[in-house]
């Protein structure tokens, strides 16, 4: 595979943003989506999610392969420093560590804009997305059973949590990452520092 490079994506990476993500719309239940965005509807996802939390993208050759984003965890103004977060990496890139280095990138700049906890909600069974997750430090917190219909049968999820940094005592408001120090997220994108703040 060429050298992968990564960086935040834009509204202009939505095409292929959809691209990466319809498979798992289309084919399994990992998402739970039933009908694979189109890139005006990712386009609008880009821009409105990514005015506070990160969009991180991998590219090789040219190719976006896959990408990584954070969102609101819960509406609740007292949620607001956790986040859930996911990662989707084109079928033909997997294995090779992308969906780790997405996700180590994607942490850092979480931690850079002051979140505290992270949480993934894995639909169940999927070995590899729970060893992904488990790896990088993620610990189970529980299961919704049967919470979602797809693909002919109910499916369980469950969530995981990793811990940001320690809550502090009194909390400032997160950065949103487009007020983002540059300089700071471009050294974490380009993995010269694995962490900030």
């Amino acid at each position: 595979m060429a050298s992968v490079e990564f960086a935040i994506a834009t509204p202009a990476d939505a095409a292929a943003i959809a691209d990466v993500y319809s498979p798992y719309v289309r084919d399994t239940f990992i998402s739970f989506e039933t009908e694979p965005p189109h890139a005006d509807e990712m386009a609008k996802r880009v821009l409105t999610i990514g005015a506070q939390y990160p969009w991180v993208k991998a590219s090789a050759g040219g190719e976006l392969i896959g990408y990584a984003y954070a969102c609101e965890n819960r509406a609740r103004l007292a949620y607001r420093w956790s986040v859930d977060a996911a990662v989707y990496v084109r079928m033909s890139a997997q294995r090779n560590g992308v969906g780790s280095a997405l996700y180590r990138r994607l942490f850092a700049l979480l931690r850079a804009q002051g979140y505290v906890n992270a949480f993934a909600g894995i639909s169940l069974p999927n070995v590899a997305s729970v060893a992904l997750h488990e790896a990088l430090g993620f610990v189970p917190v529980g299961v919704y059973r049967r919470i979602g219909y797809k693909l002919g049968a109910w499916r369980d999820v469950g969530w995981w949590q990793l811990v940001l940094r320690e809550p502090p005592a009194h909390p400032v408001e997160p950065t949103a990452i487009v007020s983002l120090d540059r300089s700071i997220a471009t050294a974490i994108l380009q993995g010269r520092i694995a962490s900030a703040g």
